[in-house]
This record gives structure tokens, sequence and C-alpha cells, in this order.
């Protein structure tokens, strides 16, 4: 049997149900603490008005049941998906008081046309904005027979890359969550960049070892691209910031897998961006290119998920 280079979330959900499995994004009016002033105003450098989401509700007003409906319709049609997870993509999914966060979680996954259709909840959060309430909530959703998954934006494990970023948090805070979390049972993915500003290989290969010691079970990996209306589109435009070319890049990711856990989902390797608001590299809008150049360059190379792990040397 041929070997795969990395655990595919594909793989995974085909596992599990049987059958095409399609995330619906939801945009619920939130913020952020790094937006709001509590933190900061201006956001994490590469943060655009859309809050890393759909922009659904923040720039179209699409409410919550419009957006659920709309999602899976389209999925239905556009890819003959079968079963859905509704996952709360925009800004930061659990920065808000309980009885809120738990109207609008319920109103997502409460549309009884869809109710046996629906059989996930994802929430996108901050590791600094999971207070022990808002966690025992999103727990209790396991009980309904719902698989259960809050991702983190992680982005690197590094303070200086942290506070260059404006992200507002440091490594305590990524770890704490994550143990918490872990404690009540609930699916753990973090999201980690490659091409931040300052970091050098060896501290992009440092957040892959160190998440992969941590109760993690899924993973994004994406490229920094830049996007219009960002402090990252200004650093571009003094010449501050270069992205990687495609072949950095896949070199770069291509270890970076092999010091994951073989058992981490990887659930992103790639980036998305609206062709009407990348600003650069422009090798972002060639999915299918770069995922299959990148499956490539680790056959070609011998390299596979887990390969490096654990280190030979340590942390």
């Amino acid at each position: 049997m041929k070997k795969e280079a990395y655990y595919k979330y594909s793989k995974y959900l085909k596992e599990k149900y049987g059958v095409r499995v399609h995330r619906i994004s939801i945009d619920a009016g939130l913020t952020c603490p790094n937006r709001d002033g509590t933190l900061s105003k201006y956001g994490c450098i590469y943060c655009d008005q859309r809050g890393s989401g759909s922009g659904a509700f923040t720039l179209r007003n699409l409410s919550i049941e419009e957006q659920v409906k709309n999602g899976i319709e389209f999925a239905k049609k556009r890819f003959g998906a079968k079963k859905f997870f509704i996952y709360f993509q925009s800004f930061t999914n659990t920065y808000a008081p309980l009885e809120r966060l738990k109207k609008l979680y319920e109103r997502a996954l409460s549309i009884s046309e869809y109710k046996k259709e629906i059989v996930g909840l994802i929430i996108g959060t901050r590791p600094d904005c999971v207070p022990d309430d808002v966690l025992d909530l999103i727990a209790s959703y396991k009980s309904k027979g719902l698989e259960v998954w809050i991702e983190y934006g992680v982005q690197s494990i590094h303070y200086r890359t942290l506070k260059k970023i404006n992200r507002g948090h440091g490594l305590w805070e990524i770890f704490d969550a994550i143990k918490r979390t872990g404690k009540r049972g609930i699916n753990i993915a973090v999201h980690t960049i490659i091409g931040l500003p300052g970091e050098n290989r060896g501290e992009i290969m440092e957040t892959a070892k160190v998440l992969s010691t941590c109760n993690i079970q899924g993973i994004k990996i994406h490229p920094l691209y830049i996007v219009k209306d960002t402090h990252m589109a200004k650093m571009y435009k003094m010449g501050k910031y270069s992205p990687l070319e495609l072949e950095e890049y896949i070199e770069l990711v291509s270890e970076y897998i092999t010091y994951l856990r073989n058992d981490i989902i990887i659930q992103r390797i790639t980036g998305d961006a609206k062709r009407e608001e990348l600003i650069a590299p422009l090798w972002i809008l060639k999915k299918t290119e770069v995922l299959n150049k990148i499956e490539r360059y680790m056959i070609e190379h011998n390299l596979y998920q887990g390969k490096n792990w654990p280190p030979t040397r340590p942390l």
C-alpha cells in the first residue's frame, strides 16, 4: 500500500462518516480583544476586516440562520456533501457573555430541517479567551451527539514573533488553554503560520516540535499571505516584508510536517484568499497545484509526517 505523506483531514472524515462532510462557516458578528481596545485596536498584522472569516454578518448582514441554510444548500449542490460541521470562524467566537454565546451556538445548531445532517460544532477562537464556563458550554454539545472542536489561533510559539504580529498573548496562554480544553474531552486544532516576519527555519520547526508535545488532535498550517487593508499590506508596500516564494514554502512545510506526531490530523497546508483582496504571493490562488507540489516533493524526498518525531535532540 502506498504510504501517504501526511494524515489528511479528508481521510479522517471519510473514515469516520463514510460520506462527504463540509464545514459551514459562520460569522456571528463578534469581535476580538485585539480590536475592541482591550488589548489593541488594530488586530493582528495580517488580519483584515472580515476577521479571517467569511464576513457574512459583519459585511453582508446575513443572519446565522441564513448563513447555515445558504452554506448547506451550496455545499450539497457544489460538492455533493451529505453531513455538515457548523464552524464559527470569524473573529473570536468565545469572546462574549456566556448567555449570548449559548444563544448563538443554539441558533446555528437548531434549524429543524438540517438537524439530522449537522454532525459537528467547531469554534474558532484565541487561547486567551476561553474561560472555564465557556469551555463547559462547548463541551456540553458532545452529549448531544456532536463532534466538538475548538480551533486555537497559535501562529507561533515564540514570544518575539507573537509580539511582532500583535497577537496580544504568549506561550503560557497557549499551554493553559490546551490543558483546560483537553481535560473536557474537546478536540483541539491549532492554527500556525509559516513565513512570519523575522522567523528563521529553526524557529519555524521549533513550533512544530513543541506543539507535537501538546494534547492536540489537529493542525492547520498556513503560509503568510498579504491581503488589502492590513498592517502587513503597509509593510509590504514599504519594502519591510517579502512573502515566501512557492519553492521556499514547499521545502519549509514539508520539513515542518516531519516534526508532527503522525496521529495529528493535518486539516490544511496552504491558504485561501479572495483574488480581489490578495496582494501577494499570487501562488496562493493555485491551491490544487500547491497541494500537489507539496505531496510530490515529500514523496520524492522520502519525507512524511512523524519522520523526525520525536526529535533526536532534546527540545
